[in-house]
């Protein structure tokens, strides 16, 4: 279920993986690696995901079906955008 969550994420802002990759400093080959279910993501890369999507890890993970993120520390968005 979290790897089609990825996917359908993306696919609903019009990105490849390509160009997602770029987006969170990765390759491409790394990031079909998360959608396929192939490696699990790490934490970093799953706070970069909530971010850019403006969603929770719990919704990436498929912990819950809501997409509103949680209220965030103002300095853990300004650090993890950087």
């Amino acid at each position: 279920m979290t790897y089609q969550r990825l996917r359908d994420l993306r696919e609903d802002v019009d990105l490849t993986q390509t160009q997602l990759a770029k987006i969170i400093n990765m390759s491409q080959t790394g990031y079909s690696q998360y959608e396929t279910g192939t490696n699990d993501i790490p934490t970093k890369i799953l706070i970069k995901l909530a971010l850019f999507y403006d969603t929770s890890i719990d919704y990436i993970l498929g912990l819950t079906d809501i997409k509103t993120p949680y209220k965030r520390k103002k300095d853990l968005v300004v650090n993890q955008k950087n």
